[in-house]
C-alpha cells in the first residue's frame, strides 16, 4: 500500500509542477496554435468539416472504453490533462511566435490515436476560451493537426517500432516525438496552402513556416518524448503495484 501511496503522489507532484507551468501560457502572443482569424474563412470551413468524421469516431471509441474498461476512466482522465498542460505552455520562438509540447503521445500510447480527437479538442477550446491560445474560428485546422495527423503519425510509429523489437520505453519516445514533430508538419502545411508566398508559391511558403517553428520545435519534441516515457513508466508501476496489493490482499 505504501508503494502504491507513494507513485500517486510522484505522478500528482509530475502533474502538479506542470500544470504550474502555465501560468506561461497566460499571457497573449502569436501563438503556434493557428489564431483566431488567422485563416481565411473558406480554409477555416474546410478543415472543420474535415475534421468532424475524426471527432466522431473518438466520441464512439470513448464511450466504448467506459463501458468495457471503467477501471480506465481515470488514465482517460490523466491523458487528457496531460494534453491540456502541455499544450497550453508557451516557449519563445522566433519571429515573436512560440512553440509547445503537445502531450498527445501519451494517450495514443495508452489509448490509441482515436480518442485524441476528442481529448485534444477539449484541451483546444479551453485554451481558445480562458488562454487566448488558439481560435474558435480556427478550432478545425488546430485539431486536425494536433488531434488527428500528430497521434495517428505517432501511433504508426509506435507500431512499427514494436514490430522491431525496439525496447518499449524507446518506442513511447519514438511516438511523442513523430507525434509532436507531424503536427508542426501539418500547421506549416496548413498556413501555407492557405498564405502561398507572393514570390515562391505554397511550396515556398510551407518551407518558411516549416524553417521558423522546427528551430524550437526539435529540441521541444525530444524533451516531451522524455516526459512522456516517465509518465507511462510511473503509470505502468502503479498498475503493478494495484495488481500486488489486490493479489496479496492488504
Amino acid at each position: 500500500m505504501n508503494k502504491k501511496i507513494k507513485l500517486e503522489k510522484r505522478l500528482l507532484m509530475l502533474m502538479g509542477i506542470l500544470l504550474m507551468l502555465v501560468k506561461f501560457a497566460a499571457k497573449p502572443v502569436a501563438a503556434m496554435h493557428i489564431m483566431e482569424g488567422f485563416l481565411p474563412v473558406g480554409w477555416s470551413i474546410f478543415w472543420t468539416i474535415i475534421f468532424i468524421p475524426f471527432f466522431t469516431m473518438g466520441v464512439v471509441e470513448i464511450n466504448k472504453i467506459i463501458k468495457e474498461k471503467r477501471d480506465r476512466k481515470v488514465l482517460l482522465a490523466l491523458s487528457g490533462a496531460f494534453i491540456f498542460i502541455l499544450s497550453a505552455l508557451k516557449i519563445p520562438s522566433v519571429t515573436g511566435s512560440t512553440s509547445h509540447p503537445t502531450g498527445v503521445g501519451l494517450g495514443t500510447v495508452l489509448f490509441g490515436p482515436k480518442v485524441i480527437s476528442v481529448l485534444g479538442t477539449i484541451s483546444l477550446l479551453f485554451q481558445a476560451l480562458l488562454l487566448a491560445h488558439g481560435g474558435i474560428t480556427t478550432l478545425g485546422a488546430n485539431a486536425m493537426a494536433m488531434t488527428v495527423v500528430g497521434p495517428f503519425v505517432g501511433y504508426a510509429v509506435y507500431n512499427v517500432s514494436k514490430k522491431m523489437n525496439l525496447n518499449r520505453s524507446v518506442s513511447i519516445f519514438l511516438c511523442a516525438v513523430t507525434a509532436n514533430l507531424a503536427t508542426y508538419v501539418m500547421t506549416s502545411i496548413q498556413l501555407g496552402v492557405a498564405l502561398p508566398d507572393p514570390e515562391g508559391g505554397i511550396v515556398a511558403s510551407i518551407i518558411k513556416f516549416l524553417s521558423i517553428f522546427m528551430i524550437t520545435q526539435i529540441p521541444i519534441s525530444i524533451i516531451e518524448g522524455l516526459l512522456s516515457v516517465v509518465m507511462v513508466n510511473l503509470i505502468d508501476s502503479s498498475i503493478n503495484v494495484e495488481r500486488e496489493v489486490a493479489h496479496n490482499g492488504y
